[in-house]
């Protein structure tokens, strides 16, 4: 049936009928375009592909998510989208529940004094300075130090309290 359409469509012109490819795809699909299971629209009416006598359909994939037309000679091949039917919801036993993060309330304000230490076994260094921004316990932020020309970037450790970044606390 599909053959003889595409026959017919083919001794009208020299370019391929994208109605009957559309006819074709709703054939193959057992469903109209616009629904699930058929094409998600029709065939662009503006290709011009060489006329086919005979056309091969099948499927992309195992999803269904397009339907496949080629011609063997002259040689061409387009692919239509499908609207794929839902997939089957795993069992809910077996679906892992997403970890959604708690936002941890700032330790550190903006405006606040900060002392920023690092060190490790036989030294420590400290440096005072002021918050330019808000920050909970591991979250980065800036720390304007007097004499520096630029602001100093800093790990939130506690109230009042940073590192720097790749020191332990």
């Amino acid at each position: 049936m599909i053959a003889s359409l595409l026959l017919a469509a083919a001794a009208a012109g020299s370019f391929q009928d994208t109605a009957a490819l559309d006819r074709a795809v709703a054939s193959f699909t057992t469903q109209p375009i616009g629904v699930v299971g058929g094409a998600r629209a029709p065939v662009d009416p503006r290709l011009r592909l060489a006329s086919c006598p005979m056309v091969a359909m099948s499927w992309r994939s195992e999803a269904h998510d397009a339907v496949v037309i080629a011609c063997a000679g002259p040689s061409w091949r387009i692919f239509v989208p499908v609207i794929a039917p839902p997939r089957a919801a795993a069992p809910a036993a077996a679906t892992p529940t997403p970890m959604v993060p708690v936002a941890a309330a700032p330790v550190i304000r903006r405006g606040d004094p900060v002392t920023i230490e690092a060190g490790a076994d036989g030294f420590s260094i400290t440096r005072e300075g002021i918050a330019m921004g808000d920050a909970a316990p591991g979250a980065r932020l800036t720390v304007k130090v007097d004499d520096a020309p630029r602001p100093v970037q800093a790990v939130a450790v506690a109230q009042g309290r940073a590192t720097l970044p790749g020191w332990p606390e």
